[in-house]
């Protein structure tokens, strides 16, 4: 048996049912597995001195497209909107590759990790050249990551009337026939689970209402989660009403896309009938502040959804529209956009917290995790309460308001993946390096 004891940390926010702040506090790990939470615990074996930190359970991303990492900041896209930012970048991301997938990928959990997040789903539409789904979900076995990888696609190019060129199109059928085949491979549905498959078609501008209902039915006989965009900004209500007449919450519901086994992403502009109904089927959304204000989407309804029960994480979404991949920060901002339409007292810091923990957790199925508590998963975030931007803090508990941004140590299954402020799985340095080199060439 592998025993870790997290000993003496200033607060645990527990994120438990009964939300528990316990001060001074340990945290014993067995094989992966939180055993107790407490004062005065004892182990025989390895202990991580917590003083002075902040635990709070390890974040949760409910949305991404690693390997935008590699187009960050691209002239032409930084000032588009939706439609305009796609069609700038569509031509960039078919010469990617596998190495290209891979290295993306190591660089954005990385960002990831280091911003406290353990658990992170990951929305991969396009396969240029040879590229696989496997070659991001190595990256996460390499960098020890908990991960929700989905089986996204595109189907209508532009000679269809759809958004996306022609070459980063595929045929249905064998979109159909590749999920099955990643699902078979690597989907873990048990508890403790490192990798997990959903399916995952891109967004209803690119592609069919067949391949919508045919992927939906391909989930739930595989038993996995389903994953898209939605009403992301005024140009999605518009395409949807025009194409399909009617709004996106009806065109999802009408296609099977509605469910405690579904999340949407972004969810922007949903109305009150939308909430609703996301409420009543316990259908979960991802929300993106970040990168909805980078595209100029708008500020999604949070508080009229948590207030009607919706199931809401968070996502950092891809860096090539966000251009950061740091969770906490998108629990700040979540809290600040929040209080910019609603009032100072819209939401706290601590329900902020709770959407990027527990919230993302219950958004992907995970109800192992997001908790610091007795038999849930070891997936821990502890946080330096004695840096420049907690001095003077009077309530530090309230990470979400005065940080840090950064994560001093990261527990996944109970294994270190972030020591003293680094990666512990690899060489990031290296990593860099070659993800810049990799940049200049599709640069050139």
């Amino acid at each position: 048996m592998t025993e870790v004891l997290i000993q003496n940390a200033s607060v645990v926010l527990t994120m438990d049912d009964d939300r528990r702040e316990l001060k001074n506090a340990d945290i014993l790990i067995k094989d992966g597995v939180i055993a107790a939470v407490g004062q005065g615990l004892s182990t025989r074996g390895r202990v991580v001195d917590a003083t002075g930190t902040i635990a709070t359970p390890g974040l949760v991303n409910t949305h991404h497209h690693l390997y935008q990492t590699l187009t960050r900041a691209v002239p032409g896209a930084q000032d588009a909107l939706l439609f305009g930012w796609l069609q700038r970048l569509y031509p960039i991301w078919a010469r990617f590759g596998p190495e290209e997938m891979f290295v993306s990928a190591q660089v954005g959990l990385a960002e990831l990790a280091l911003s406290g997040c353990t658990l992170t789903s990951d929305h991969l539409y396009l396969y240029p050249n040879g590229s696989r789904l496997d070659d991001t979900i190595a990256a996460a076995q390499e960098i020890g990551l908990r991960f929700h990888a989905t089986r996204g696609a595109m189907s209508i190019g532009e000679s269809d009337g759809g958004l996306p060129p022609d070459a980063l199109v595929e045929d249905e059928n064998a979109i159909l026939q590749d999920s099955i085949r990643v699902i078979d491979t690597f989907h873990d549905p048990n508890p403790g689970a490192m990798v997990r498959v959903g399916v995952a078609p891109c967004s209803p501008f690119s592609v069919s209402r067949d391949l919508m209902r045919e992927a939906a039915s391909l989930a739930r006989d595989k038993g996995v989660m389903m994953h898209t965009h939605l009403a992301e900004n005024d140009e999605d209500i518009a395409y949807s009403l025009e194409k399909f007449g009617c709004r996106p919450g009806q065109y999802a519901e009408d296609l099977g896309w509605t469910g405690d086994d579904v999340w949407h992403a972004h969810c922007v502009k949903l109305d009150g009938q939308e909430i609703d109904l996301f409420a009543r089927s316990g259908t979960g959304v991802a929300h993106c502040p970040c990168s909805n204000c980078r595209l100029g989407s708008g500020i999604a309804p949070v508080r009229a959804m948590r207030d009607a029960g919706v199931h809401v994480g968070l996502g950092v979404d891809g860096s090539a529209s966000n251009d950061i991949g740091n969770l906490i920060g998108e629990a700040r901002q979540t809290m600040l956009l929040q209080r910019v339409q609603n009032g100072a007292d819209a939401m706290s810091a601590r329900e902020a917290l709770e959407i990027a923990t527990r919230g993302g957790a219950q958004v992907l199925g995970r109800h192992d995790c997001g908790q610091i508590a007795v038999g849930m998963r070891a997936d821990i975030a502890l946080w330096d309460a004695q840096t420049v931007e907690n001095a003077g803090s009077w309530d530090p508990a309230a990470i979400v308001l005065a940080g840090p941004q950064k994560t001093r140590d990261l527990f996944v299954e109970g294994k270190q993946v972030v020591s003293d402020g680094q990666m512990t799985t690899l060489d990031l340095d290296a990593t860099i390096r070659r993800q810049n080199d990799l940049a200049r060439k599709l640069m050139d």
